[in-house]
């Protein structure tokens, strides 16, 4: 019987340890694509000449660099789509933290995206000074950077995506809005489902692991926060989290 027991504790320790690698593992294979889209989209301007003329020479290395790097998104994307455990025991570094800061920080890094696309943002700040919220900066960065990354890759060319931020009622609410290709309401309640992607999403962009709002959402809980959203297809989405200041 002890011998039983110990297994089974032993079982629980390698289910807890396998939870916090898998988290790792997609919450750092998310900042990676973040990073490697920025560049992508850096790169891609280089090579249409949007920042002037190249010479062979440059143009040869740019196109190399932007071919391992998306062999780098590609490997990234297979990451996420290979590590799908559900449990969550990752350990958080709450912090109090300048949210604002940190929109700004995000909305930079899709700055090359943004441009090349045509498409907006738009960072409607508040107009009077915001409290620090008590959170883990990277966790909520890896939040703003799949609602924005999503904003701009199902939005068209020239549409517009808002960021607000207000605080209410002891939580700092945040909003991110497009007038993109939204989510019909047969497929609305499957939205943060592991691996689910609406079928105008998968129309539109191809590539996509169906971890990013099902990660957010985790993100969200552990913080003691709720995520929402509001969309009509055709029309955009306005998805919505609204975080604690204090934990």
């Amino acid at each position: 019987m002890d011998e039983l027991t110990t297994l089974k504790k032993e079982n629980e320790e390698l289910k807890k340890h396998n939870a916090v690698k898998s988290d790792l593992i997609s919450i750092s294979a998310h900042q990676l694509r973040t990073s490697l889209s920025a560049l992508k989209w850096i790169l891609k301007m280089l090579l249409d000449k949007d920042l002037g003329a190249l010479s062979l020479e440059q143009e040869s290395f740019i196109k190399k660099a932007s071919d391992s790097n998306e062999r780098m998104i590609t490997l990234v994307n297979d990451m996420l789509t290979l590590n799908h455990s559900e449990d969550s025991a990752l350990t958080f570094n709450f912090k109090p933290t300048d949210i604002l800061s940190l929109i700004e920080e995000t909305l930079f890094e899709f700055s090359g995206e943004s441009h090349k696309k045509q498409i907006e943002t738009i960072f409607l700040k508040p107009d009077h000074q915001l409290s620090q919220v008590v959170c883990d900066r990277e966790m909520i960065r890896v939040v703003l950077q799949n609602l924005v990354e999503n904003a701009i890759k199902y939005s068209n060319t020239g549409d517009k995506v808002f960021i607000t931020l207000r605080d209410e009622n002891g939580a700092i609410i945040l909003s991110v809005r497009d007038t993109g290709i939204g989510i019909s309401k047969e497929e609305q309640p499957k939205i943060f489902d592991k691996f689910f992607r609406a079928k105008n999403a998968t129309a539109k962009e191809i590539i996509g692991s169906g971890l990013g709002l099902f990660t957010t959402q985790n993100i969200v809980n552990h913080h003691g926060g709720k995520i929402w959203f509001e969309s009509n297809e055709d029309a955009g989405s306005t998805f919505f989290v609204s975080l604690p200041l204090t934990k």
